[in-house]
C-alpha cells in the first residue's frame, strides 16, 4: 500500500487529529506523524518537508480559533514571530542537504531541561494567567534564543512547540494558553517559510499532506476548546506529559 492509498490517507487523517491537539496544546506532534509517513513510504527527507503541509495548515486553523476567543497577543506578534522567521529559512535550508538526527543531542538534551522545569519549578516555564506578559525588550536573550528554536523549526519541526512554550513562559512570562496561541502563529508562519523551501526543492508530497491535514486541523480545533475550558494545572501537566513522551520518542529515535 502506497501514500497515495485511501487506506493511508484515512490513516493519515486519524493519526493527524491527535497529532493536531497535541501540536496545539503542547508540541511534538511530528513525533506521531513522521513515522507514520515514513511508513507509508516516504524517504525521511520527503516525510519531513510533507509534513509541513498538515503543520501549517492546522497552525492556521488554530491560530485563528485563538484569536476568536480573544487569547492571541496581536501586539506581540511581529516581534516575537520576525527572529524565528529569521532562523527557519536558514534551518529549512540546511534541512534540505543535511539528514534531521544530526541535532539529536541537542533537541534531547533540551527537551530533557524543559520537563525536569515543568516537574520542579513549573512556575519557570508556566506563569499564572494573572502575570504580566514581558516583551522582547525586557527579556535579554529572547532574540537570539527565538533565532535559533525557528532554526530547529526550520530544520527538523519534531518538539518545536515545546520549545516555544519554554521559551513564551520563561522568557516572556506568557501563561500556556496565550503562549500556545502566540506558538501556533510563530510555527505557523515559519512553516510556511520552510515550505516554500522544501516545494522548490521538490520534496512535498502533495497527497499524503493534505490527508494529514485534514486530521491536524480537526485536532487544532479540538484542543483550543479544551485549553480555554480547562484550568492553568491541567493544562500545565498535559504540557508535562508531552515533554517527558517526547523525550523518550526523541531517545529511542
Amino acid at each position: 500500500m502506497d501514500s497515495h492509498s485511501i487506506g493511508w490517507s484515512l490513516a493519515l487523517a486519524l493519526v493527524g487529529v491527535a497529532a493536531g491537539f497535541v501540536n496545539t496544546l503542547a508540541g511534538g506532534g511530528s513525533l506521531l506523524t513522521l513515522p507514520v509517513l515514513m511508513l507509508a513510504g516516504l524517504p525521511p527527507h520527503v516525510a519531513n518537508a510533507s509534513n509541513r503541509v498538515a503543520v501549517f495548515l492546522q497552525g492556521l486553523a488554530g491560530t485563528s480559533a485563538f484569536d476568536r476567543a480573544g487569547r492571541l497577543d496581536r501586539g506581540a506578534a511581529a516581534s516575537i514571530t520576525l527572529p524565528t522567521l529569521l532562523g527557519a529559512f536558514g534551518g529549512a535550508t540546511t534541512a534540505a542537504y543535511l539528514p534531521n538526527d544530526i541535532l539529536k543531542p541537542v533537541l534531547l538534551g533540551a527537551m530533557i531541561l524543559i520537563a525536569v522545569l515543568l516537574l520542579v519549578r513549573p512556575a519557570v516555564l508556566a506563569p499564572s494567567p494573572d502575570g504580566i506578559p514581558r516583551s522582547l525588550r525586557d527579556a535579554p536573550g529572547a532574540f537570539v534564543v527565538l533565532v535559533a528554536i525557528g532554526f530547529y523549526g526550520g530544520f527538523a519541526q519534531a518538539g518545536v512547540g515545546i520549545f516555544l512554550l519554554a521559551a513564551f513562559g520563561g522568557l516572556l512570562r506568557y501563561d500556556l494558553v496565550r503562549a500556545n496561541a502566540l506558538k501556533l502563529l510563530v510555527t505557523t508562519a515559519f512553516t510556511g517559510l520552510a515550505l516554500l523551501v522544501f516545494v522548490g526543492a521538490g520534496q512535498v508530497r502533495w497527497v499524503p499532506g493534505l490527508a494529514l491535514a485534514v486530521g491536524m486541523v480537526a485536532g487544532a480545533r479540538l484542543a483550543v476548546r479544551f485549553a480555554i475550558a480547562t484550568g492553568h494545572e491541567t493544562l500545565r501537566k498535559f504540557v508535562l506529559a508531552v515533554a517527558i513522551v517526547s523525550c523518550v520518542a526523541a531517545w529511542l529515535r
